[in-house]
């Protein structure tokens, strides 16, 4: 069952990274023609209105999925293991009379974040109206109604977290891939077509053409996840709409036991209280996430902050297209496997081999009952994440490497040389030094949400807070002491993220020499040095990376200055150099 487990893991980090290829590639293609139709001014503005729907999103639910995955299978941790299956299939309906109720149980929980982001909408938006200035709101067409409808997007988003919630710990990745390819392509489309039919009629809509757009995005997600979880509850007998959970008529002795389970008698407590000591990590790392949004929208003009925004946007590229999906399977495939324990070892040998549904439903029992983690998934879970931040350190090499002098280049073909010389280029430039700690940091707190306690969320919380400060400290000063402006604001963001790898870093050593100190995990064990890529191959890096430099001289801060072709002849320069460094690595 591990196997399988693994390989539904694996298909589905494919089908994920896949879908970001795709809805990104369509993204990507309609930013670069928006661009063309927008200002700097209008860019920050559309990204200050973004982290205000993130946020509400954020808020609603990031805690509740992140509980609900730790927490796993509801009805199988209450239910006795029954492994022999009568003649006439009583098991059978009793086991899909437990899937049901178990369903019924995660698709109430989805229902908190409708309630949570309704409360975020109004007080969220009503702070961003306060905090925006009168000569904005005066200069920015369709302000207000843009405000009002991105709102709007947010919670028709949350009306699908019931259905999202249910295909999750299904593993059903094929739904969500639909519904996202779907919701990208209506969000692109009607971005598009206002921004296209305003700029031919002369109309100036401001910020409104993204508000139409993220609001489309939320009608197509809700649209496919209602048809995939109508379909499903008709077959499996759940419903879409909040059900009671409680204690049913004939069953006295167990009322008290069944109504502590449940928080009026509709969500599951342990659930619940999960999430709610997880709340205020989540608001400190949506802090230190959106933080330099925040911190540009203080310390600087809307014209700095599209500056920003924009090499923001395409140095997080690589972030959202590839490392978001690995984050993402990584932390449910971890809070799976690390829940799980040593092997069932009663007299199940002598019994017949059961079915596969049958041996689930066993293997979760177990895997409830035991709280360590066994052995060999303590040692697969060390293996996976040592690979994996094996294969960022390594790639980080050439991205360090060539990225510097190669990213103001591109960005002067794929935004136009106005954007170039307005100062994206070069903040784009110090960027690509940040993605490598943005991977490593990424994947790292994911392990860590997989197995921290309460007790060790609410010291990471407090960890954060601090960072948080230290970040805020470092941006104050690059940005307004040195006047250092986007770069300013990108070296912050990387000494906070430095921070916070370095304490996720030693929560996993601690975490694994904990159970290499029992007799029943002894080997296991994980350190960071394992993967850091050989000395030679960084000096080899290194040395590639000056060469790059002396074969484009004077091509970064001045990729203005250059045309279409000489931009191209650049780049093949720099292509000269990479294709035999990857060859040697």
């Amino acid at each position: 069952m591990a196997d399988e487990g693994e390989a539904k893991v694996a298909r589905g980090a494919s089908l994920l990274i896949l879908l970001q290829i795709v809805s990104r590639a369509i993204t990507f293609v309609a930013n670069q023609i928006l661009v063309r139709f927008l200002t700097a001014q209008l860019l920050g503005i559309s990204t200050q209105l973004e982290v205000f729907y993130l946020s509400v999103i954020f808020f609603a639910r990031e805690s509740l999925r992140v509980a609900v995955q730790r927490q796993g299978s509801v009805a199988s941790r209450r239910a006795k293991p029954q492994l022999h299956q009568d003649q006439n299939g009583a098991h059978q309906r009793e086991r899909g009379t437990r899937q049901a109720a178990e369903t019924q149980t995660v698709v109430n929980l989805g229902y908190i974040s409708n309630l949570l982001g309704l409360v975020a909408a109004v007080v969220l938006g009503s702070a961003y109206l306060r905090s925006v200035s009168a000569e904005t709101v005066a200069t920015t067409p369709n302000f207000i109604a843009s405000v009002y409808l991105y709102a709007l997007a947010s919670i028709l988003e949350l009306l699908s977290e019931p259905v999202f919630v249910v295909m999750q710990i299904r593993l059903n990745f094929g739904a969500r891939a639909s519904a996202e390819a779907v919701a990208t392509f209506a969000k692109c489309l009607v971005t598009l077509a206002s921004a296209v039919w305003a700029s031919r009629n002369r109309l100036e809509l401001g910020v409104l053409p993204f508000a139409l757009g993220q609001t489309a995005f939320s009608l197509g997600l809700l649209g496919v996840y209602a048809y995939h979880g109508t379909a499903l509850a008709a077959r499996e007998g759940f419903s879409l709409l909040p059900k009671r959970l409680g204690p049913t008529s004939g069953t006295t002795s167990k009322t008290t036991t069944a109504t502590s389970d449940y928080v009026l008698s509709y969500f599951y407590r342990p659930t619940v209280n999960l999430a709610s000591s997880m709340m205020l990590q989540s608001f400190v790392k949506h802090l230190l996430t959106q933080g330099d949004t925040f911190l540009v929208s203080i310390l600087s003009t809307p014209q700095a902050q599209g500056v920003y925004a924009l090499a923001n946007n395409y140095g997080g590229l690589l972030a959202r297209l590839v490392l978001q999906p690995i984050e993402e399977s990584s932390r449910s495939h971890w809070s799976r496997l690390l829940s799980a324990t040593a092997t069932i070892d009663t007299n199940q040998q002598q019994q017949p081999s059961p079915s596969p549904e049958e041996q689930q439903d066993a293997d979760v029992q177990q895997t409830r009952a035991n709280p360590e983690p066994s052995p060999a998934a303590l040692n697969q879970a060390s293996e996976n994440l040592t690979t994996l931040l094996q294969g960022y350190t390594l790639a980080s090499l050439p991205l360090l490497a060539f990225g510097p002098v190669a990213a103001p280049l591109v960005l002067s073909i794929v935004a136009g040389p106005q954007w170039t010389a307005s100062g994206a280029g070069d903040a784009l430039a110090v960027y690509v030094y940040y993605i490598p700690l943005l991977a490593i940091n990424g994947l790292t707190e994911a392990f860590v949400a997989s197995v921290a306690t309460e007790a060790q969320v609410h010291r990471q919380s407090a960890w954060m807070m601090g960072f948080s400060l230290v970040f805020a400290v470092a941006g104050y000063v690059f940005m307004r002491v040195l006047a250092w402006g986007a770069i300013g604001l990108v070296c912050a963001n990387a000494i906070n993220m430095a921070c916070r790898i370095v304490w996720a870093v030693v929560f996993i050593q601690r975490y694994f020499a904990h159970y290499a100190s029992s007799s029943s995990s002894k080997g296991t064990s994980w350190e960071f040095s394992r993967v850091l890529p050989k000395p030679a191959t960084i000096v080899l890096a290194a040395v590639a990376a000056q060469v790059v430099r002396r074969v484009t001289p004077g091509s970064v801060g001045a990729q203005e200055l250059l045309g279409f072709k000489a931009v191209i002849g650049e780049l093949l320069k720099i292509a000269g150099v990479v294709v035999p460094f990857l060859v040697t690595l």
